[in-house]
């Protein structure tokens, strides 16, 4: 059985937990508190961060990696697209929401003022321009979920806990939230603590 070493807070770890939801799979949950890490994470990944998935003698680390892992091993829902052109235009978009997003997200949880102010304008304003896709459909890449939507519902989630105040020109963005929220996959994967972070 597969285990993953989740952060009840952290958004990747959030992003791992959605796909194993989505996917129904059997799989143990190992809740760590990123406070206080236990020391088998160091030796497991050795960065000493979360997640991490084990499954009988192969380790991962890193959202992305573990995801599409899942994703190959478990093809259904399929949440990469199966056309190679597509999934590199997929990756692409992923690496992109780590560099301006994700990044920024960091920034901000570090709690220096100055940066962490600057860093949620480069979130809303990246958000606002995804709003022009969201426009025309239903998710990112169109009709069907698909990671991309997995990799950015988490900061959808924590936009008010990180103080990300979105403009009307994002209406499309926060109908496309309310319907990944609504989703029983991601209902499934919040841990008690993320379910605060919303009132």
């Amino acid at each position: 059985m597969m285990r993953l070493y989740s952060g009840t807070t952290c958004p990747y770890s959030h992003r791992c937990r959605i796909v194993l939801y989505e996917k129904g799979m059997d799989f143990d949950i190992i809740d760590v508190n990123l406070m206080n890490r236990a020391e088998d994470i160091a030796v497991i990944n050795p960065y000493n961060k979360v997640p991490v998935l084990v499954e009988r003698d192969l380790i991962l680390y890193e959202a992305n990696i573990i995801n599409e892992y899942i994703d190959e091993r478990f093809p259904h829902p399929q949440l990469m697209p199966p056309d190679p052109v597509m999934r590199a235009r997929a990756r692409l978009f992923l690496f992109r929401f780590e560099q301006e997003l994700y990044s920024q997200v960091d920034l901000i949880e570090r709690g220096v003022v100055k940066s962490a102010d600057k860093a949620r304008g480069v979130i809303r304003d990246n958000l606002t321009q995804l709003s022009q896709i969201l426009a025309h459909q239903k998710f990112l890449m169109g009709d069907e979920l698909s990671m991309l939507d997995v990799a950015i519902a988490p900061l959808l989630w924590r936009l008010d806990h990180y103080g990300i105040q979105m403009g009307k020109d994002a209406a499309p963005l926060m109908k496309y939230a309310e319907r990944l929220f609504s989703r029983q996959g991601f209902i499934d994967a919040l841990t008690p603590s993320e379910r605060a972070m919303r009132k």
